[in-house]
């Protein structure tokens, strides 16, 4: 093999050892650990579908939720006026979305008196109730 050849051989494995050192260091890292893995999403259906004045309780209570520590983030909604399709259930008219470190400050959330406050005020206002919990994997 001639001196000229084994130079651009030498010098083609080093250029890509540094393009497979860039491609790696380039790579995104994993996602950070959520803080708040636990996800505890609730719907709730009115007895009054209609009633604005009923919805609106439910979302003050749903407020007042808020004071409890060991929800580290808690948001409300109502039905988007988004494109109707199958997979689209928009038959609820209140939600709330709150964010828990664990297992434990989610079960103390549960009885929590601020909690069955909500529960004993707003209770008589919703026909139905769906609890979806899921935590990050």
């Amino acid at each position: 093999m001639t001196n000229s050849r084994r130079k651009f051989l030498a010098s083609s494995v080093t250029l890509a050892a540094g393009a497979a050192t860039t491609a790696i260091a380039a790579t995104p890292a994993a996602p950070e650990k959520s803080k708040t893995p636990l996800v505890h999403h609730v719907f709730f259906w009115l007895k009054n579908p209609g009633s604005v004045a009923d919805r609106d309780r439910i979302i003050e209570g749903l407020k007042t939720l808020r004071k409890i520590e060991a929800i580290k983030e808690l948001r409300i909604g109502v039905v988007a006026s988004t494109e109707k399709r199958d997979v689209v259930d928009n038959s609820w008219a209140v939600s709330e979305l709150m964010f828990f470190e664990d297992l434990a400050g989610q079960a103390s959330y549960q009885d929590h008196p601020i909690h069955q406050k909500f529960i004993k005020d707003c209770s008589q206002l919703w026909d139905k109730v769906i609890v979806y919990d899921a935590i990050d994997v």
